[in-house]
């Protein structure tokens, strides 16, 4: 019974983690929808990398913590930290620009 309440528990912090990060998330896509740059690293600017790095450290470290309690329980890993970090990075010229793609996140995010 121990261990059945230890996993509970455990599901119970997962949870709560996975809509923290959802907020913090959803808190910088509205800063990049709103013009500033930087969140999906499309332009490799360090200036701006430095400005999002607390975000992106902060969006890190939950989801490593959530992948961590996840792997624990026998679950997949957070798919919504897979699709942000595949999302960030270098894209084609003709890409849409950063407060496009995180208006898009936030429909889907919405709809979701």
């Amino acid at each position: 019974m121990a261990k059945a309440d230890r996993l509970e528990r455990l599901d119970v912090r997962r949870a709560e983690l996975e809509m923290d990060y959802t907020a913090a998330l959803i808190d910088a896509l509205r800063v990049t929808a709103s013009g500033r740059w930087g969140l999906f690293d499309h332009n490799a600017d360090r200036v701006s990398r430095k400005a999002v790095a607390p975000i992106i450290e902060n969006l890190t470290e939950i989801g490593q913590a959530i992948d961590q309690m996840r792997e624990q329980l026998g679950m997949q890993p957070f798919e919504l930290q897979q699709e942000f970090l595949a999302s960030r990075g270098p894209v084609r010229p003709d890409a849409v620009g950063e407060p496009k793609q995180a208006q898009a996140w936030l429909d889907r995010l919405d709809r979701g």
